[in-house]
């Protein structure tokens, strides 16, 4: 093994630097868009604009089409992971604020070890026991303080969580297909399938472009090239030079640079009760992502390459 999987080459960390702050402003995006685009509009203008940019990324590589065996997992994915994904966070994001969905969609984590335990039998150690209980209390305070905006505000928070859930579900079908074929080559078509999942959308996607002033519409192309065609490929190529362990880690930057992005360009900052129960959230999720004497990510510490899983924002 080579010292890079040890210790990150600074290409690997800016690449992942990049990562963050790409994930980090695709929630201001979809916040920002919210009032002039359908949740299903949203997330099919993102997927196309995603969909044609990965596709020239895969034919400037001439990785050409994934085998067979990858594309069980590729489809599954792609439905749950691009297609109801990010359906169900635009929606959320038009009736919370951007900060309190990143601290929501970051329980992912958490569930998609549990998901691992059940599914890939990989079990149930008490510290993600622990970690799922400390992020459920945490979820509890969120919609708690949110009640005061109503029912409206509620059903984001219970929005948020189905993206949350839905991500991890997306990870874990796609694992086996990262068996089979490339990172590139299953974010590509995973994007793709996701986008002919939202087709439905087409009509509303027409109308909404055709309404929206020009700024917001180029902002959807952004959420597709920059979060994520982009931010896939530079997570990609960070997690190939380090742990899993250690990029996992990164992620949970990714509420940090939401808030203070969402007050810079929004003007929103969730309230104190929001924030502890977002902070508790993400607390559950380290929890849940250590074991004993193990990695960050729940693994036993050792210098290898991880498997090339790319979580999508």
């Amino acid at each position: 093994m080579t010292p890079d999987f040890v210790r990150p080459s600074r290409a690997a960390v800016i690449a992942a630097s990049v990562t963050v702050v790409l994930w980090a402003s695709a929630f201001v995006g979809i916040r920002a868009a919210a009032p002039y685009f359908s949740p299903g509009s949203l997330a099919l203008g993102r997927l196309l604009a995603g969909a044609v940019t990965l596709l020239i990324f895969l034919a400037v590589s001439r990785q050409g089409l994934p085998p067979r065996a990858a594309w069980p997992g590729i489809v599954t994915s792609g439905v749950i992971w691009f297609g109801v994904y990010m359906v169900a966070l635009n929606w959320g994001e038009q009736l919370v604020d951007a900060g309190t969905a990143a601290m929501l969609v970051n329980v992912g984590p958490a569930v998609m070890a549990l998901l691992a335990g059940w599914l890939l039998r990989e079990g149930f150690p008490p510290r993600l026991l622990a970690g799922i209980a400390v992020s459920f209390a945490g979820t509890v305070i969120v919609g708690l303080s949110m009640s005061g905006g109503g029912r409206a505000s509620v059903l984001g928070v219970v929005l948020c969580l189905v993206a949350a859930v839905t991500y991890a579900g997306g990870v874990v079908a796609q694992k086996p297909a990262l068996r089979h074929a490339t990172a590139l080559q299953a974010t590509t078509f995973g994007c793709v399938i996701g986008a002919v999942a939202c087709l439905p959308f087409a009509g509303r996607l027409i109308a909404d472009v055709a309404a929206a002033p020009l700024a917001i519409t180029l902002n959807v192309i952004y959420l597709g090239v920059f979060p994520t065609a982009i931010a896939f490929t530079t997570w990609a190529y960070a997690l190939a030079r380090t742990t899993a362990g250690r990029m996992g880690s990164t992620t949970y930057a990714v509420p940090v640079v939401v808030i203070a992005l969402s007050w810079a360009v929004l003007d929103e900052v969730p309230g104190w009760l929001t924030l502890a129960g977002g902070a508790m959230c993400l607390a559950g999720v380290a929890v849940s992502r250590i074991r004993g004497s193990g990695g960050a990510d729940g693994s036993p510490q050792r210098d290898e390459p991880a498997p090339a899983v790319t979580p999508a924002r």
